[in-house]
């Protein structure tokens, strides 16, 4: 899945190998997904697409943006993009497919759901995840997301009694910190995804404050987490400590087996043993 760190990944792979190319054919939805969001009719994008040339892309929390000469194009988490050298066969399934001029072409096929949303130079975008996205500061920018920041996030009672997997990778309140990103920040933090808000000391919650800022920071300049892909269909360079693949495996810290549980519609990772 996107999150924050891979969509910085790719808007940069994006503009160091795309930018300059022209869009010269487009095929869109010709792999019905019930869970693929669209904007618009997808039968319009060819229209609104081809003959457009690649100008920029930029990053919005785990969203990455493409901007266009005609159109702007618009990637949320879930959707697997792969850059294809030319003759290279696309992927069975894919929910659009854009041909180049150079003979290459991009699939972006959506796992479990995701949004690829085109839209004309003179509209706005109305999708309440990306307006906050564009307006709330990244972690990647301490100077704006400060630690007064990151606790006035938390400040309403609504906040207070959640546990920290809600209160962090819900809620929009750190656009593109998801479940995955989430798992390494609370283990660096020594912390439970279980814990509530309102039993941490002022302490707790400034280490989880640095925690988050360096991971992200540490899993941006690697190349995105090494469970994920990216527009070249390689791994990131982040080694995760907890993930699916870890599932087991000693603590790092401590030696004891991480493990698994299900935990608000997904699954956590953490070790029983540093973890509170």
């Amino acid at each position: 899945m996107i999150e924050l760190p891979e969509a910085q990944v790719l808007a940069a792979q994006f503009q160091t190998t795309l930018v300059g190319i022209t869009i010269h054919a487009v095929v869109a939805a010709s792999s019905p997904h019930k869970f693929a969001w669209y904007h618009g009719d997808p039968a319009a994008y060819p229209a609104r697409l081809v003959g457009s040339l690649i100008q920029s892309a930029e990053a919005h929390g785990g969203m990455l943006q493409v901007n266009l000469s005609r159109a702007r194009l618009l990637f949320s988490e879930g959707v697997n993009l792969r850059l294809l050298a030319p003759g290279q066969p696309p992927p069975p399934k894919h929910q659009l497919l854009l041909h180049f001029s150079d003979g290459g072409a991009l699939s972006a096929s959506v796992q479990m759901y995701g949004g690829l949303l085109c839209w004309g130079l003179a509209e706005e975008l109305d999708n309440p995840y990306y307006q906050v996205a564009c307006q709330k500061p990244s972690p990647l920018n301490p100077a704006l997301f400060t630690e007064a920041y990151f606790l006035s996030l938390f400040t309403s009672e609504a906040a207070q009694p959640l546990n920290l997997k809600a209160a962090l990778a819900t809620g929009q309140r750190v656009p593109g910190l998801g479940n995955g990103v989430l798992q390494d920040i609370l283990w660096k933090a020594r912390l439970s995804p279980k814990r509530r808000l309102n039993t941490l000391s002022a302490a707790q919650m400034r280490t989880l404050y640095h925690a988050l800022v360096s991971v992200l920071a540490e899993m941006t300049r690697l190349g995105g987490r090494d469970t994920e892909k990216d527009l070249f269909g390689n791994p990131g360079g982040y080694l995760t400590v907890m993930s699916a693949k870890n599932n087991g495996a000693p603590c790092p810290a401590c030696g004891t087996p991480i493990t698994r549980e299900a935990f608000m519609g997904g699954s956590v990772y953490t070790c029983p043993s540093c973890q509170r």
